[in-house]
């Protein structure tokens, strides 16, 4: 059977230049490798074809040729490798975790990775503040207990004496090469779990680990206008790597307590004030507290409704990280007494009478 046309076989255009040759071949290779496609022989065909292909194309003599005579032109080549094809070339300039994700699966991506430097467990820690301390900020010193290098072996795991010894399955690379097809995969050693080392008399201190649980104070600085599930970032407070590895970070979560007084709405907060019949009626100046501690003086003027909202400009809580607050909104609640003195009965019958409105004898019931 006539061999296809190798632009064909790629899917390309015979002007195709180097790297949209090399594109096309990762994909078909990605799409049809036998490690992929365990058992499909048309796949492996396909596979050797794009191989094939790819070959020739990739090489600027032997492509010459073939664009000028076809495959006779390539016919007198020697050292044409067939499925044998150089994928560090094909793929040195792609993240390998991805290709052999395209490969193997996600699982086995992630195993493709090189050594690491391990760092520290991150640690979260909450904190409960009043509302008063979000609007005001604060400095609060809490107290942690995480992982530090132990003292008595200074890291090392091994007891006073002894030293590790040098892994006999990775020599100390803490990496174990396996073959998977065409491919070389490096993994971490199953036996020093990386380290490249094993320790035969762990310190007793830490029992081999390197690390000890001790609590550490550390002062956190609450910044105002902090609400509940903020979160502040303490780099480098967290938990100490094993063999002096990097330390992870701490994060404070903030709680804001319910307040008595105030509910916050944003950076607004809400408070609400009992006021007589006379004052809504006649009008005033009342006092009412703010979230500083401290009173302001708020104007009533005559007529004011239940449920009326007042705003005091720049009372609220401070925008964080930046100017200004938010406002204080004071809603009003009138105050209906359930029990009235002879003489305040009187002169509520006269004011409905002088309103056009007889109360009548029945009114009584309703004191």
């Amino acid at each position: 059977m006539a061999k296809r046309d190798y632009y064909e076989i790629l899917g390309v255009p015979r002007n195709a230049g180097e790297s949209e040759i090399k594109q096309a071949y990762r994909k078909l290779a990605l799409k049809y490798h036998p490690d992929k496609n365990k058992g499909d022989a048309a796949a492996e065909e396909k596979f050797k074809e794009a191989t094939e292909a790819y070959e020739v194309l990739r090489d600027p003599k032997k492509r010459a040729s073939y664009d000028k005579y076809g495959h006779d032109g390539i016919s007198g080549f020697d050292g044409f490798r067939g499925t044998q094809a150089d994928f560090s070339d094909i793929f040195g300039d792609f993240d390998l975790g991805d290709i052999f994700e395209g490969f193997f699966g996600s699982s086995f991506g992630s195993r493709s990775r090189g050594r690491r430097s391990r760092r520290g467990a991150d640690l979260q820690y909450d904190l409960m503040i009043t509302l008063e301390e979000a609007a005001a900020g604060k400095e609060v010193q809490i107290e942690i207990p995480r992982n530090e290098t132990c003292d008595v072996c200074g890291g090392s795991g091994s007891a006073a004496g002894s030293k590790p010894s040098v892994c006999n399955i990775c020599s100390g690379t803490g990496q174990i090469r396996q073959t998977q097809g065409f491919f070389s995969i490096t993994q971490t050693c199953y036996n020093c779990k990386g380290e490249g080392k094993i320790i035969k008399t762990p310190c007793k201190s830490c029992s081999g680990s390197g690390l000890r649980v001790r609590n550490r104070k550390i002062t956190v600085k609450v910044p105002a206008g902090v609400e509940s599930g903020s979160r502040l970032k303490i780099t480098g407070e967290g938990e100490q790597g094993p063999n002096s590895g990097a330390r992870g970070d701490l994060y404070v979560v903030i709680h804001v307590k319910k307040h008595k007084i105030f509910e916050r709405h944003g950076n607004d907060i809400l408070n609400v004030i009992n006021l007589t019949f006379p004052m809504v009626c006649l009008g005033g100046e009342v006092e009412v507290p703010t979230i500083t501690g401290g009173k302001a003086k708020m104007k009533i003027p005559p007529g004011t409704e239940n449920g009326q909202v007042f705003r005091l400009k720049g009372n609220g809580i401070p925008y964080l990280g930046s100017y200004g607050r938010g406002d204080q909104l004071v809603k009003v609640n009138i105050i209906v007494p359930k029990k009235l003195k002879p003489r305040q009965k009187e002169l509520l019958k006269e004011f409905s009478r002088l309103d056009g409105e007889d109360v009548g004898f029945n009114a009584r019931e309703f004191y």
